[in-house]
């Protein structure tokens, strides 16, 4: 028994001298505990924002932040409050807006006020600046309707139809050099001599050009008197025809077995006295390339050559005489 009471008090001695050895290590490094304390607490007084009543305590961080002119702008991380100074009215990568002035400019202590400078610049800018971007001018531009596109196409299309090509003439006219008309009665009916006839709408074509056609009337006479008032009459595409002044008239009753025309009336030639039958045929090739002639080049004035001329004639602002005079066959380029 004081065996085992012994051994009690030696356990009990022994578990104070170690409370006793350990006490003097706690107390002695209170200012370890401190500086763990300050340690806990520092970094949550150091955060910017965290005391918004005291902005002299972030304006030294802020001022010591900052940048180049924009460099705020394009580093700075996007957060709510930066969304204006990140927002287009600066040109792309610059960090300057369209006026030049720097786009975010981060003064101490004024956070908030270069926020709401950057919305009213951003405003600015877009009212005042004529072309923020070449895309946004571009897209400023009034559309281009697909009318009048189509209606500019049309027209170019047609001026290149109705203008002739000179060396296309000069290829037409050396391959008719030798050309001679035919008469086709079954193709082309032969109109009949009329006293009375009188050219249709010749009374309105103004002009000393088209006198010829006013004034013209189909006379009948013999050989004998055609030969003794005009010095040219020759058989073209089965009739006669004489020469006067740059024109070619059917010479009615010269033959009565050689009375075929399809046309009753003058064809100019110009004053070098080509046939008719000639200058007929350069016409009919120059409307066909033209896309105005669908017929045959026969050297005859038919319908058909008629009808291209005097579609010719309108879209060329020219009397619609339906017939080759002066004026057509100098747009033509052929006179």
């Amino acid at each position: 028994m004081k065996r085992f009471t012994s051994l009690l008090i030696g356990c009990s001695l022994a578990l104070a001298g170690v409370a006793m050895a350990q006490q003097p290590n706690e107390e002695a490094s209170p200012g370890k505990k401190k500086k763990q304390g300050a340690e806990q607490t520092q970094p949550a007084q150091a955060k910017p924002g965290a005391n918004a009543a005291k902005p002299q305590q972030t304006a030294p961080k802020q001022h010591g932040a900052m940048k180049e002119p924009g460099a705020a702008a394009n580093e700075r991380p996007a957060g709510k409050g930066h969304k204006a100074q990140h927002e287009p009215a600066t040109g792309a990568g610059t960090g300057t807006d369209v006026s030049g002035q720097p786009a975010a400019s981060a003064m101490p202590g004024t956070e908030h006020q270069a926020e709401q400078h950057g919305k009213g610049m951003k405003g600015h800018a877009a009212k005042t600046s004529p072309a923020a971007t070449p895309a946004a001018a571009a897209s400023a531009a009034p559309p281009v309707s697909a009318g009048t596109q189509s209606k500019g196409q049309v027209n170019a299309a047609a001026g290149a139809k109705n203008k002739p090509d000179p060396q296309k003439v000069q290829q037409i006219k050396a391959q008719h050099t030798n050309f001679r008309a035919q008469a086709r009665p079954q193709q082309v009916p032969a109109v009949t001599f009329n006293q009375n006839y009188r050219i249709q709408g010749s009374e309105s074509w103004q002009g000393p050009q088209y006198e010829v056609f006013r004034s013209y009337r189909p006379e009948r006479h013999d050989e004998g008197w055609y030969r003794s008032h005009y010095p040219r009459v020759e058989l073209i595409g089965g009739g006669y025809y004489y020469w006067n002044n740059g024109y070619w008239y059917p010479a009615w009753g010269y033959s009565p077995a050689a009375e075929y025309y399809a046309y009753d009336g003058p064809i100019y030639v110009g004053q070098r006295a080509e046939p008719p039958d000639r200058v007929i045929a350069d016409v009919q090739a120059e409307l066909q390339e033209m896309g105005y002639y669908k017929g045959e080049v026969d050297g005859l004035l038919g319908p058909l050559t008629r009808e291209a001329l005097a579609a010719y004639q309108a879209d060329q602002g020219l009397a619609a005489t339906a017939s080759i005079d002066e004026p057509t066959l100098d747009s033509l380029g052929m006179s």
